[in-house]
């Protein structure tokens, strides 16, 4: 019985040898998981005051406090509105009408999620691109979008003037679509350390400019500034933190733009609205939260208290309304923010996966077309 308890017991225990191997073997391979810091670079950040022991830190601590069985518990117990029911449709932009803008508005197009399309002063800039099917490194696993497609996809975007990511989790790097567009692209801009998965994907290195929170550059007349979220990173097992994540305000002529990336809710949103505000809009964060990652993601509550930190003259709620990524219901997040925004008197707009909002308009998206999609809807 002794031998027989140790040979199942070796035997449990090759394999869960030879998966980690293949696991390993796996993520060393495939292109999708990018590339890692180099030695050189790692020694150059330990210089920094926001990298430690090699490793990106936020402003404030941000512990992940897992209560296990609570998750666990959520996980099993799913709510019929998790995720939609149906397919939702999205309205449908054509390449030509991108190519062809010449408007002096600022144009602003939601992608779903955290991805847009912001057309600014004569610039076609993408931020945040994720285009494909499921956030995920892998096809066969991983939440898949609501809608069949996006709006646009990649294949058919005319030639885009820059493309700006706020770091490299897969739901807002995404390998597909950077390998689709990259050949179309005059330049990216990134926090640190993402330009490495970038380079490893066949994107030149002279349009890749990295910054690090406090940088700004100038894309032509238009300012980017790369200012502090409070998040965390990584593609793999081994390398969480290890490039920077970050928010960014967006200067044109006529408008400012402030987008959240993802963040938890800190003291960082009054400093940026204090240095750059107040903002025309500001795209925020309001989904894929739970009490468990309150500091990486906030709260819906938050994201309408970010915007009055920030001193937006308007608030678009975003990273929500393309995938399933937490335990809420997929309604939640835009029912909640909405509600705190109303109590602060904050101005909202709601667009449709696709539906273009113009800067200044008198006349903003504001629909609460997610009704048509939820049986019962308070």
């Amino acid at each position: 019985m002794k031998k027989m308890f140790k040979m199942v017991g070796l035997s449990i225990l090759g394999i869960i040898v030879f998966g980690v191997i293949g696991i390993t073997v796996f993520m060393s391979c495939s292109p999708q998981f990018g590339d890692s810091l180099s030695k050189q670079q790692k020694a150059e950040y330990e210089k920094l005051s926001n990298f430690k022991k090699g490793k990106f830190q936020n402003l404030q601590p941000s512990p992940m406090d897992m209560n296990f069985r609570k998750v666990f518990k959520e996980m099993m117990n799913k709510s019929p509105n998790r995720s939609p029911k149906e397919s939702i449709p999205v309205q449908k932009i054509d390449s030509t009408d991108i190519a062809n803008y010449k408007s002096v508005q600022t144009r602003l197009t939601w992608f779903g999620h955290s991805s847009f399309l912001l057309e600014m002063d004569g610039k076609k800039i993408l931020i945040d691109p994720m285009l494909s099917k499921k956030p995920s490194p892998v096809s066969f696993s991983g939440p898949t979008r609501y809608s069949e497609e996006p709006p646009i996809t990649a294949e058919k975007l005319p030639n885009i003037d820059a493309v700006i990511l706020s770091h490299d989790h897969y739901d807002h790097l995404d390998y597909k679509t950077i390998k689709t567009i990259k050949n179309k692209v005059g330049q990216f801009y990134a926090p640190l350390g993402v330009g490495n998965h970038l380079k490893d994907w066949g994107v030149n290195d002279s349009i890749i400019h990295e910054l690090n929170w406090g940088d700004s550059i100038h894309f032509e007349h238009i300012k980017l500034a790369c200012t502090p979220a409070r998040h965390f990173s990584g593609r793999g097992l081994f390398d969480r933190a290890t490039t920077l994540w970050c928010s960014w305000v967006i200067q044109g002529k006529n408008d400012n733009i402030f987008f959240s990336g993802d963040s938890g809710y800190g003291k960082h949103f009054k400093e940026i609205g204090e240095q750059y505000g107040p903002f025309d809009i500001s795209l925020i964060e309001c989904g894929q939260y739970n009490e468990n990652w309150k500091f990486i993601h906030m709260m819906p509550e938050e994201t309408a208290q970010a915007a009055a930190d920030l001193k937006s003259k308007l608030m678009m709620p975003i990273h929500w309304g393309a995938f399933t990524l937490a335990f809420h219901d997929w309604t939640d997040p835009i029912k909640r923010s909405l509600a705190k925004a109303n109590e602060l008197k904050i101005p909202v707009t709601t667009p449709k996966i696709g539906e273009p909002i113009i800067i200044g308009s008198e006349e903003i998206p504001q629909e609460k077309w997610w009704k048509s999609f939820v049986s019962e809807e308070n």
